[in-house]
């Protein structure tokens, strides 16, 4: 097949009870993975996904669900139509998905990995009131000057996630992010709002983790790589596992720089798979490129991005 696809999974913040349930009830691939991956962390996966709870909100459960259902999504994706993307990327936690997708990590593997960054994460915000804030509407140098300015004036609060125009989330101390919230809107922002997350990602909060992750990945990464990853650090490719020791870390404490990924590699593919729930990324993509955009998300999306692939190739 001529068709030239990249791979695209979604984090944080794309999780919902019953995510991945149509998957299990139709596939015994999905029952198995789910089962691998309860047994290996101990987390009752069937019980997460699929029924209501109050665990899914927290980072350390909520990282390994999305992960394992887009890992199900691309692996049965994979069964019926087996491809090499040109690269695949992920936003933020999505990278160790698109990881698992180019053979550089196990997806059981990754479910454990995830769930330790999770867990890593939670304990670096443990005993702050953290959280995180998006702002719709600014260039990114405005945003950018605020936070500068007002980190300057003892605020913590950083510019963390380049999604799409317009679209920026900042992290920090959430007291400090309900002072930012106005002074964004007095510079035109359509909307400054806090976002339901129990972490502040990306920014120097997170330091602490960086070392104990580092040793997890220097366990379980192979230098198998199918094709490149993008990096959230750097919007450029990587391929070796040397890299991604390198890399991987420093995302704990770096802006994610989706956009910027989506730009620099936008000609180079002729349309985008999304594999896991909510289409997120799709929503995104919106603002940044015309080309096909498909989302994996049960067993009839499933099948319409394989026949409409098969149209394009």
């Amino acid at each position: 097949m001529s068709i030239k696809c990249a791979f695209l999974f979604p984090g944080q913040g794309s999780q919902a009870v019953g995510m991945g349930q149509d998957f299990f009830n139709h596939s015994d691939i999905a029952k198995q993975m789910i089962s691998d991956a309860s047994a290996r962390t101990g987390i009752d996966f069937e019980n997460l996904l699929f029924e209501e709870n109050d665990k899914l909100e927290k980072t350390e459960y909520t990282q390994p669900a999305i992960l394992l259902v887009s890992a199900i999504a691309h692996k049965l994706f994979e069964n019926e139509l087996p491809m090499k993307p040109v690269y695949a990327l992920g936003h933020s936690l999505g990278e160790f998905s698109a990881l698992v997708s180019v053979g550089a990590i196990d997806a059981i593997d990754a479910v454990e990995l995830v769930n330790l960054r999770g867990k890593l994460m939670a304990e670096a915000c443990a005993g702050q009131d953290v959280g995180m804030l998006v702002s719709l509407g600014l260039d990114d140098t405005v945003v950018e000057e605020i936070c500068d300015t007002q980190r300057e004036a003892g605020l913590k609060v950083w510019p963390v996630n380049y999604n799409a125009a317009g679209q920026i989330v900042i992290a920090g101390i959430k007291p400090d992010l309900e002072v930012l919230a106005p002074i964004l809107k007095e510079a035109k922002a359509k909307r400054a709002m806090l976002l339901n997350m129990s972490v502040a990602s990306h920014c120097p909060l997170l330091e602490s983790a960086i070392a104990p992750l580092a040793a997890k990945l220097t366990e379980m990464l192979k230098d198998e790589f199918i094709a490149p990853v993008v990096s959230n650090v750097t919007a450029k490719t990587y391929k070796t596992k040397e890299e991604a020791l390198d890399l991987l870390p420093k995302q704990l404490v770096s802006p994610v720089l989706y956009k910027q990924s989506i730009a620099n590699f936008d000609d180079d593919v002729d349309c985008y798979v999304e594999f896991g729930h909510g289409g997120v990324l799709k929503g995104l993509n919106r603002k940044s490129t015309t080309k096909p955009h498909f989302v994996v998300s049960d067993m009839a999306s499933l099948a319409t991005a394989i026949e409409e692939i098969a149209k394009l190739g």
